[in-house]
């Protein structure tokens, strides 16, 4: 009871951050496209709050190569303080969602090559540092510890519990007892990797709130890992399912149907993956963010109409983002089951003849 009273306090708490963070400016119309994009979006700074007008955010750095210019290297608050946002010929073009620019001398502009620290980046750093600290720390207690000695208690025991759980109610029995233990430290580590920053991205206020896992780009990256281990680690009898699938020979020749069909299936499996883990996370990140807004809208409605819509928007965040929690467990899991459930699919017991 004490436990779920924690958490219903975190979440209330949340709420209200994640309500004044929406309504930075209350005497101007909520935009509701600007906040939900901005919010789900990534960035070159991280924006913190606005006081009196004025934004409070942290600068991150920026690192480009222009195409005739070379290296460049600076703060982001470069641009807010540079002459019509143009810094070393580099500025934010706001029709390219805030990416950076390279002014040319004949008047146009191009994409430059782009290594900056963004707040995707930063948030990915922030969530690598904590499983470091998480683990690294857990492993130093068993260290410690002899194989007669007592079954760890407190966070060291819910460690446990969690990386066990997984590993044998999950990786094993999907990837195969012969074959487990070579996959179980990716996918473990892409479990826990997207289980954190799921976390993370519940809490409004540095040092979380990134939208990571809802960002295509990262969900591409994590579909890809799971392809390649998937497909390097596939022995002769998968692919000999794959160019060769036991099926009546007039699908195999002479239209090769059925070998194009589980080639295409290679690309296909990690692209669910990623469509699915971006689309979960983005849609209740909007969902949370778009209720925080209708708190504002129904306000300058009036205290008669806005009160009663204000108390209904703000259970239901409370309720969402209580949902979410469950969705950022959920979300790890099923890609983690599923990654192991191709590279299982990936090592078929060979047939002898």
């Amino acid at each position: 009871m004490k436990l779920l009273r924690y958490i219903l306090l975190f979440f209330i708490c949340t709420a209200f951050a994640t309500a004044a963070t929406a309504s930075e400016q209350k005497d101007e119309p909520v935009d509701v496209k600007e906040i939900v994009l901005g919010h789900m979006s990534d960035a070159y700074e991280w924006h913190i709050t606005t006081w009196n007008g004025h934004h409070v955010s942290i600068p991150l750095p920026v690192i480009v190569k222009g195409e005739e210019s070379g290296w460049h290297v600076f703060s982001s608050a470069r641009f807010h303080h540079a002459p019509d946002g143009i810094y070393e010929g580099f500025y934010l073009n706001e029709e390219a969602n805030g990416k950076i620019y390279e002014l040319l001398p004949d008047g146009t502009s191009v994409r430059p090559w782009d290594f900056s620290i963004t707040k995707n980046v930063l948030q990915i750093w922030i969530a690598a540092a904590l499983m470091l600290v998480i683990f690294i720390g857990s492993a130093r207690w068993y260290r410690k510890r002899k194989s007669d000695s007592a079954a760890p208690k407190g966070f060291v025991g819910l460690i446990e519990m969690f990386v066990m759980s997984i590993n044998d109610d999950l990786i094993k029995p999907s990837v195969g007892e012969k074959h487990y233990k070579r996959f179980a430290p990716y996918l473990l580590t892409a479990f826990f990797f997207i289980f954190t920053t799921n976390l993370l991205g519940l809490i409004p206020i540095f040092p979380g709130g990134a939208n990571v896992t809802g960002n295509i780009n990262i969900t591409f990256f994590l579909a890809l890992a799971t392809m390649l281990v998937v497909n390097f680690s596939g022995n002769r009898e998968y692919w000999k399912e794959i160019f060769w699938p036991p099926v009546p020979a007039w699908l195999k020749v002479p239209v090769p149907m059925m070998p194009v069909i589980e080639l295409f299936g290679i690309f296909t499996k990690p692209f669910a993956l990623m469509v699915r883990l971006f689309a979960n996370i983005m849609g209740g990140h909007a969902i949370i963010l778009s209720l925080t807004c209708i708190i504002f809208i129904t306000c300058q409605l009036g205290a008669l109409i806005g009160t009663p819509l204000t108390v209904v928007s703000f259970a239901l965040m409370i309720f969402m983002n209580c949902l979410e929690l469950l969705v950022a467990f959920i979300q790890a899991y099923v890609f983690t089951m599923l990654s192991a459930v191709f590279i299982g699919l990936a090592l078929p017991e060979e047939h002898h003849s």
